[in-house]
């Protein structure tokens, strides 16, 4: 895929995410997410960060697009366009997975503090005269 495609060219060409981030006029951490798969660049971009790397388009697009020296926009554009989706997939998939954590969690937590406090309420009454009603006495005759 795209990030690690990228992150194996910057390494080889000796380049730190700082430094790459640099001579794109860039924040480190955009190059961070890009290695991770948490975003892609625009086709300007790319295109830049072909040549601030020395090398292809196809060759960061993990060279499954022919690209002459005339650089094809379009396809670019299709190329991002696949990665997006399949960045936005994951997404979604990581966004339902951690919903789902965060509910199991919550609900865990709200029966526990109900659990608690109805076990203090069970144990907490007080009762200034008996416990039963008043003593009744049971005489068998025989």
């Amino acid at each position: 895929m795209f990030g690690d495609d990228l992150k194996a060219i910057r390494k080889q060409k000796g380049f730190s995410q700082e430094a790459l981030a640099e001579r794109l006029h860039l924040v480190r951490q955009t190059i961070s997410k890009w290695e991770n798969g948490l975003s892609v660049p625009d086709a300007e971009m790319l295109i830049r960060l072909a040549d601030v790397l020395d090398t292809t388009v196809a060759t960061l697009l993990g060279g499954t697009v022919d690209i002459e020296d005339d650089v094809d926009r379009n396809t670019i554009s299709k190329q991002l366009e696949q990665l997006n989706a399949l960045l936005a997939e994951k997404n979604r998939r990581s966004r339902r997975i951690w919903r789902t954590i965060a509910i199991v969690l919550v609900s865990f937590f709200v029966v526990s503090v109900l659990l608690v406090v109805s076990g203090v309420t069970m144990f907490s009454y007080k009762t200034d005269g008996p416990i039963c009603g008043p003593a009744t006495e049971i005489i068998i005759e025989p």
